[in-house]
């Protein structure tokens, strides 16, 4: 199981840089909107870079990136915080810091850019639930087209949080249903886009 972390503090940080800085990052941002207003609070999530919609607004673009990193309430912090620190590591070791950056990204920006096209105004949105569905996403690719690089025990791992974690985003309230699939989508696309450059490298 490539899930179970057995890494010591200073392992982590040095075997995964991304995940490691990412977590510092959500962490620190969070304890800023407490200190600063409230990360329950829509100005404060607006201030900070969470994506929003109402009638005749526009969008900046970098609000795309920046809300991935924000998370409304501690249990969404914790919950994302969670996911990020077992799932995103073997990733990271997999691809690389480099390419798992810009994955995960690329995962963040799809699921925002899924929620602004389809959800319906007005709302508000923030977390990383985009990038982890693109993790997500990027597990159930290598469990379909490379089985042999996972586990059984990690197969159905994702399969499981796959299927209860979309059922969950449709049943409770205040769950970005799109953000998810957006996030997964864009992270599966691109992880396919990956592996079949690095396979042509490798024969090459």
């Amino acid at each position: 199981m490539i899930f179970l972390r057995r890494e010591t503090f200073r392992q982590y940080l040095r075997f995964y840089p991304v995940t490691s800085a990412v977590l510092a990052i959500i962490v620190v941002v969070f304890l800023a909107m407490e200190l600063l207003g409230s990360s329950t609070s829509n100005g404060t999530l607006i201030d900070f870079g969470a994506m929003y919609s109402l009638a005749g607004e526009t969008h900046e673009w970098w609000r795309y990136l920046n809300s991935m990193f924000l998370h409304i309430g501690f249990q969404h912090l914790l919950f994302n915080a969670f996911a990020i620190y077992v799932f995103a590591a073997p990733l990271e070791r997999l691809l690389g810091s480099w390419h798992y950056a810009i994955f995960f990204l690329i995962s963040g920006f799809a699921g925002n850019a899924f929620s602004m096209l389809f959800s319906e105004p007005p709302f508000i949105s923030a977390g990383a639930s985009g990038a982890i569905y693109g993790i997500y996403a990027a597990y159930l690719y290598l469990a379909l087209f490379h089985k042999h690089i996972l586990d059984e025990g990690t197969r159905k791992t994702v399969t499981m949080i796959l299927v209860m974690g979309f059922i969950s985003s449709i049943i409770i309230p205040n769950v970005s249903l799109y953000g998810h699939l957006g996030g997964f989508l864009g992270g599966f696309v691109y992880f396919a886009v990956l592996t079949r450059r690095f396979s042509r490298r490798r024969r090459g």
